[in-house]
Order: C-alpha cells, then structure tokens, then sequence
C-alpha cells in the first residue's frame, strides 16, 4: 500500500509542478483541493524554512495524512530581499480581499516592475528560494531546499508558469522562466532542486520501514 501525502497548497502551479516530480516515488500525492475544506493558517514566519514548517504540521493535524509544506518566494537584492516571505501577497492591499490567483499575481508583478523602475539591469539580480518540510502531526519529518538565481526583466513574458515567472529572466538561457518548458523549469528551478533532494531523502526514509 503506497503511502498518501497531502501537498499543503492551494496554488495549482505549486501543486502540478511538485506532484511531476514527486510521481516516480510510488507514493499517492494530493493536494488540499483534494480534500474536504481546511481552514488556512496564519503564516507569521520570519523565514521560507519556518513557514513550511508550520504548514507542514499544521495539515498533517488536520488531516491526519503525512503533509508536504512548501513555502517559495522571491529575493530581490535591490529591495533587500524583499518580498521574501510576503512574495505572494507583495501587492495584496492594492486587490481586493477575494481577488484571484492571477489578478494577485498581475498585481505582485506590477508592484515589483515599480519598485524597481530606477533600478539597472546590473543591480536587477534576485532568486527564488524554495524550502520543503514534511510532518506527521507530531514532529518535522524532513526537510529540503533549493535556489534559483536570475534577473528581473523590464516587461513580462512567457505563459508558462505562475507568479513572478514572467519576470524572472534567465541571462544563461536568454529569457523568462515563464518561457521555459515544465521540464526545462524543473531540472533548474528552485522547487524542482528542492523537491529531487527531498525525494532522495524520502526514498530512504521509506526504505528504513518508518
């Protein structure tokens, strides 16, 4: 019987690129939207590693299934890391309450496009930082990380991604994570890195019968 693990996001990017690498393991992975509704948590870390953490554990509780907190988010060194934790609510006072996945992220994208409009192309550098925990209710399982070094671009472009994708430009490849295919992003980006170190950790703590 394989084991069930419950992906704690509601962001179906977050949850389609995590299951794509995670579905070699043998292990049946859901997500939130799977299951009955779950009142979210407050996310009151200072870090990416503390917020995943706290979800973690706070799904597993509520669902009772082994749960995989993601927490990911942009660094920009312009802004001094920032949004950072806040990367997916950057521009939340400027939506309404109910506003959409995508209307969010329009409105993120264009925030950050302002906040470095006087900024050069040199001083444009930024990462996406992906950190991974899985809990059991009772205690941190595991854990993983992973970064994505880039630029900001000028202007959004590609289609293929979600959140600061289209600004996240890629001098090595020469364009936008967002034109990248799901594979290409993958093998390279922040959560792809981090979710193949956690599978490798997953394989062994599985193969150890806990």
């Amino acid at each position: 019987m394989s084991r069930r693990i419950v992906l704690a996001t509601k962001n179906p990017g977050k949850a389609r690129e995590l299951a794509e690498v995670l579905a070699a393991l043998g292990v049946e992975i859901i997500s939130l939207a799977d299951l009955d509704p779950v009142d979210e948590p407050d996310e009151c870390g200072e870090t990416f590693a503390q917020n995943a953490r706290d979800k973690a554990m706070y799904y597993a509780r509520a669902t009772g299934l082994w749960c995989l907190g993601d927490d990911s988010g942009l660094a920009v060194d312009a802004l001094g890391g920032a949004p950072g934790v806040y990367s997916a609510r950057y521009a939340a006072k400027l939506c309404p309450p109910d506003a959409p996945r995508d209307v969010l992220d329009q409105a993120n994208n264009q925030k950050l496009l302002a906040d470095l409009a006087d900024v050069p192309t040199e001083k444009r550098s930024a990462r996406f930082i992906c950190h991974l925990a899985l809990a059991d209710g009772g205690k941190v399982l595991l854990e993983a990380a992973g970064t994505f070094e880039g630029q900001i671009g000028y202007e959004p472009a590609g289609a293929n991604g979600f959140g600061y994708d289209p600004l996240f430009f890629l001098p090595q490849k020469g364009c936008t994570s967002a034109q990248l295919s799901s594979e290409e992003k993958n093998a390279i980006s922040h959560r792809g890195q981090a979710v193949r170190i956690f599978a490798e950790k997953l394989k062994k703590y599985l193969e150890l019968g806990k």
